[in-house]
């Protein structure tokens, strides 16, 4: 069997020296007991390396591990001594069929290719991750993945939640006058855990390879404390987590201010500390709409809608992050509301991105249309509005 093994392990080994290898599959357990059911190598690149990745399919589950080459080519062939008795290679020059008897002998097929061309890496047929789990300390120490680079399964939507509002944010930085600065400063209005603060610390520092200083400011001394200490594990000197709320911050002007998640009037006070002190950049994802749904007193046609409780909610969100985009477009802002995550990860899945312009603003004119929306719905007060009259 040794003999018969390390062959095929050396035709393994040749089909990635010779840029010859499409793919590999594992199956039939030696075990019906065995948890794995099958596992497919591919290749995969991170960041500009070639790797092996492992998917590993369980009744219930799919981890993927990624090994180096030579790393690979020990698992395998630990695999097939161990725990799997039938393994396909495909390479672009032959299918190589490898099967072990119940007594240990080992029976190797050869046939024609069946894949004629090379697959890309999976890395570049997917949209490239800007945070990777691979040796990431936070994303570790929050959770998200294990010690041993595993997304932990729970943790898949939090995961894609982080690598999104990342790419959010780098669009936004490229499309504002931050996109020629090498120092930036950000203000993470209620950063909670702290997720989404490492991975824009470590977007801007270590992809982008800009000198930051991020501060998340979070009510709760003891994620203020957790957070600081896995800073300070990371080496993420320019990252700091300080204890307020987004009314007495009291901190330095940040050129990119964040509130996710604020609840109610929190995100109007976020929006408004960003507009007086001239953040270039704002990214609020709303959250509650108390203020405005008490104010709705509609006499047309739409008052329809408002019989029915959940779509006066909806109502009072739609009619809110309206009126904030207004306000933010009224004091010279770019601004976009959109869903910035598929709502099977998060129902707070709405964002408002503002990049400030230079462009001429009809302000007036904007705030006139507030008033006729506001007028629309029988709205009084307007809590944003109200503050920056003040």
């Amino acid at each position: 069997m040794l003999d018969e093994l390390q062959n095929f392990i050396n035709d393994f080994k040749e089909s990635l020296e010779g840029h010859t290898f499409v793919k590999m599959i594992l199956s039939k357990p030696y075990e019906k007991s065995y948890d794995i059911k099958k596992i497919t190598v591919n290749m995969v690149e991170i960041r500009s390396s070639r790797m092996l990745s492992f998917l590993f399919t369980y009744k219930t589950k799919d981890v993927t591990k990624n090994y180096t080459f030579d790393d690979g080519l020990v698992e395998v062939e630990k695999l097939l001594n161990e725990s799997m008795k039938n393994c396909a290679l495909f390479t672009t020059e032959s299918t190589i069929d490898l099967n072990i008897s119940k007594k240990k002998k080992v029976l190797i097929s050869r046939s024609k290719p069946i894949y004629k061309s090379l697959i890309e890496p999976e890395i570049n047929r997917m949209k490239k991750r800007n945070i990777t789990i691979e040796n990431n300390v936070y994303l570790h120490k929050l959770g998200v993945a294990t010690s041993k680079n595993i997304l932990i399964k729970n943790m898949q939507g939090k995961f894609k939640q982080i690598n999104r509002f990342v790419e959010t944010i780098d669009g936004l930085i490229k499309s504002s006058v931050l996109k020629d600065t090498r120092n930036i400063t950000v203000a993470d209005m209620g950063s909670g855990k702290g997720y989404l603060t490492f991975a824009v610390y470590d977007h801007l520092v270590n992809n982008l390879k800009i000198t930051a200083e991020v501060t998340g400011v979070e009510l709760r001394q003891g994620l203020i404390d957790t957070c600081n200490v896995i800073a300070n594990e990371c080496g993420f000197a320019g990252l700091k987590f300080v204890q307020g709320t987004i009314n007495d911050y009291t901190g330095q002007a940040s050129q990119m201010l964040i509130a996710l998640h604020a609840c109610d009037t929190a995100t109007d006070d976020a929006i408004f500390k960003g507009i007086t002190t001239g953040s270039e950049i704002i990214v609020v994802s709303p959250c509650c709409h108390k203020q405005v749904r008490k104010e709705l007193n509609i006499t047309n046609e739409l008052k329809e809608i408002t019989q029915h409780g959940i779509l006066e909610e909806r109502m009072a969100e739609m009619v809110t992050d309206t009126m904030r985009g207004l306000m933010l477009e009224a004091y010279g802002y770019k601004t976009k509301i959109f869903e910035y995550i598929s709502d099977e990860h998060t129902h707070k899945n709405l964002m408002i991105s503002a990049v400030k312009t230079s462009n001429k603003i009809d302000k007036d004119g904007i705030l006139n249309r507030l008033i006729a929306l506001k007028k629309t719905f029988g709205i009084e007060k307007f809590y944003l509005e109200e503050l920056m009259k003040n």
